[in-house]
């Protein structure tokens, strides 16, 4: 998973179809946790790139669900954008489509979020 530290702020991650999602995920929880330890103040905000994703199973929401936590709790945000019908029906079945914070584009998740700062 290509992970790309555009700010101090603000992080990129672009995951994968499975087999890779979880392990992306885990990646990228795990880098989280790591910042954490060393203070909240360091927990970058996370926008999840998920073109390259079809589909998610109730692993994969459970983990994106996870990171979102993980994020709230240190003050951060999590915004995925570039999401496939495949995953957008998902997310609609599940009602994590009023959870999640959705953009079209990486670049509007970064206005977003740099408007917020």
């Amino acid at each position: 998973m290509p992970l790309n530290q555009w700010s101090d702020t603000i992080t990129i991650a672009e995951l994968s179809n499975e087999p890779l999602f979880s392990e992306d995920m885990e990646s990228l929880a795990n880098r989280i946790d790591l910042i954490r330890r060393e203070g909240d103040e360091g927990v970058p905000n996370v926008i999840v790139d998920l073109s390259q994703v079809q589909s998610v199973n109730s692993s994969n929401l459970g983990a994106l669900l996870r990171t979102r936590k993980t994020l709230l709790n240190a003050g951060r945000r999590l915004m995925l954008c570039r999401v496939s019908d495949g995953v957008w029906t998902a997310m609609i079945a599940t009602g994590l489509d009023r959870v999640f914070e959705f953009t079209e584009d990486t670049t509007t998740a970064l206005a977003t979020l740099q408007l917020d700062l």
